[in-house]
């Protein structure tokens, strides 16, 4: 077994560990508080909710992770948010974690909820939300109220859907209070359990306003709202009855979008095992892999014919134009039975040929993991076919970013870097991302980063998002430090340039480790290596339930 394969195992079971301790939320005891109520938690609420034994796919649990220590910590932003099949039909489920801080809403639970409803309403998935929440958290208020990623967003958001057609269904299962109220509200069908509250404001709140003495139930309790104000649909004594209820509903829409025959999914299996991306990918310096051995991963397997007239098996990949533009692998493929177009940066050196004068075509070589001029070019025009194809669009990231120098620049890297921006960004069709190694600066908005709309996006245990690589930025910044330092008059000996050099390269690689871009929303969710093909036919069922593939692709003006 090599380096590369017992670090990013290694790393995978690290992660796994961390976050199954993000799983508990409040931990033990806020567990056993919201027990003692009668009440169950956000994830027990989501186990009883969705089809028995089907994969619910958690996007976002590592979002506020290592955030807000001065407040105690917020574990996976005090909100769980996923998609899973609820009688069939694949859902976007959002429910509070009332474990932590009583499911307030920090400036990470409002952009958590508002990008589950992003992804939901790119693939027109179905809501649930159930309720649980104290509302804002007060004391970081102008960080959660009032901007376009802010609280507010949501129940615009919910607007928005349910004139969209989308089905929403919302099940306050605890207590919905102050502005928190519109969400339920703004949805298409309403739930609601005995001893929960649903009012603008509580009774100390209303006490000191307007002088009234009132009781929980008769300011906004269940039977409230069932009989006088009407405000809800359905009354429903404790959280197994609503949950029952909830799947009853669900079965009464009428059928989804066929998905592809799971006996004929059973039988699509890839050439390699999930499990060669160990001994197949790594990020050690000087070491090199081919990013079409992480493809035959991932992607089905199709018969070829021998030349002793026997069948054997291959990638159900073809590549567009390999001999072209090489520091890119572009090709379409299937991925459990659906067809896909996938952009992967290449991990190893590739050989490019170059136009010639009189003594002919001369050869260079292409660094691991650069795009450059000639592969941008081609993954540009490929990204625009797969939009003429109506298939989704996959990005494997490993890059360090564009290639730079006087060759690259007169060669047109700029335009052409552009131009692979431009068809990228207009994109119709789906977009998902996998992060495998390095996301840095350019690379990152090329390959579909975070700024352009994609579908679902995924990362490795260990994968590194950041402007540009610590080595090169720790040099850059350590001197910027020294020259700040030296302009107010302290000498910098070899001593104080180390400690400056050590300080820039822990807070620089802290900011890169991809757990830090999760705990902002960067990516969706952080996978297990070998477990990329199913992450990314989970996304693909999500995207082929609704996807509207009639919206005309243009780009606009290209640099050509």
């Amino acid at each position: 077994m090599t380096t590369a394969t017992t670090s990013l195992k290694s790393l995978a079971e690290e992660f796994l560990t961390q976050a199954s301790t993000i799983e508990l939320g409040g931990g033990p005891k806020a567990i056993e508080r919201q027990h003692a109520k009668g009440r169950l938690t956000a994830r027990e609420r989501i186990s009883r909710l969705i089809d028995p034994g089907s994969f619910f796919q958690e996007l976002g649990l590592w979002a506020a992770y290592g955030m807000y220590r001065e407040h105690g910590g917020a574990p996976g932003a005090g909100v769980v948010t996923g998609i899973a099949p609820v009688q069939g039909r694949l859902h976007m489920i959002i429910a509070n974690d009332a474990t932590v801080k009583a499911g307030a809403f920090f400036p990470m639970t409002c952009k958590k909820i508002i990008r589950a409803q992003q992804v939901a309403m790119a693939a027109r998935l179905p809501l649930i939300y159930l309720v649980d929440s104290a509302g804002v958290f007060l004391p970081m208020q102008e960080d959660v109220f009032p901007d376009t990623d802010d609280f507010g967003r949501i129940f615009r958001n919910n607007a928005v859907i349910s004139a969209a057609g989308i089905p929403q269904i919302a099940a306050i299962m605890g207590f919905c209070v102050a502005g928190g109220g519109y969400l339920p509200v703004l949805c298409d069908t309403l739930l609601m359990t005995e001893g929960s509250g649903l009012y603008l404001a509580g009774q100390a709140l209303v006490k000191a306003a307007i002088g009234q003495d009132v009781s929980d139930e008769d300011l906004g309790g269940a039977k409230m709202h069932a009989q006088i104000s009407g405000t809800i649909d359905f009354r429903e004594p404790d959280d197994e009855a609503c949950l029952r209820r909830l799947r009853s509903l669900v079965a009464k829409y009428p059928p989804a979008r066929p998905a592809i025959d799971p006996a004929a999914r059973h039988k699509q299996q890839p050439v390699r095992s999930g499990d060669d991306v160990y001994d197949i990918f790594t990020d050690k310096p000087g070491e090199q892999y081919d990013a079409k051995d992480i493809v035959a991963c991932i992607v089905d397997a199709r018969g070829e014919p021998n030349a002793d007239g026997h069948t054997s098996l291959a990638p159900d990949f073809d590549e567009y134009k390999p001999e072209y533009g090489q520091s890119l692998v572009c090709g379409y493929a299937k991925i459990g039975g659906h067809a896909v177009g996938i952009v992967a940066n290449q991990g190893k050196l590739t050989t490019r040929q170059m136009p010639g004068g009189k003594a002919g075509p001369s050869k260079s070589t292409n660094m691991p993991r650069v795009i450059y001029d000639d592969s941008a070019d081609k993954a540009a025009r490929f990204i625009m076919d797969c939009n003429q194809r109506k298939i989704p669009l996959i990005f494997l990231h490993d890059t360090t970013g564009f290639m730079v120098g006087r060759d690259s620049e007169q060669g047109g890297i700029i335009r052409a870097g552009a131009k692979m921006v431009n068809a990228m960004s207009n994109c119709v069709v789906p977009k998902i991302v996998v992060i495998l190694g390095g996301s840095y600066g350019a690379g990152n908005y090329a390959m579909c980063g975070r700024a352009f709309d994609q579908f679902l996006a995924f990362a490795w245990p260990g994968s590194k998002c950041a402007v540009m690589g610590a080595a090169s930025a720790c040099g850059t910044l350590a001197m910027i430090e020294e020259k700040s330092r030296e302009r107010k008059g302290e000498t910098i000996d070899k001593e104080t340039h180390d400690q400056i050099l050590a300080a820039v390269r822990a807070s620089y690689n802290e900011q890169q480790d991809i757990r830090y871009g999760a705990a902002r929303g960067w990516v969706d969710r952080i996978i297990e290596p070998h477990k990329t093909r199913e992450e990314l036919i989970a996304a693909l069922d999500a995207a082929a339930q609704g996807w509207n593939y009639d919206q005309p692709f243009k780009t606009g003006v290209l640099q050509v």
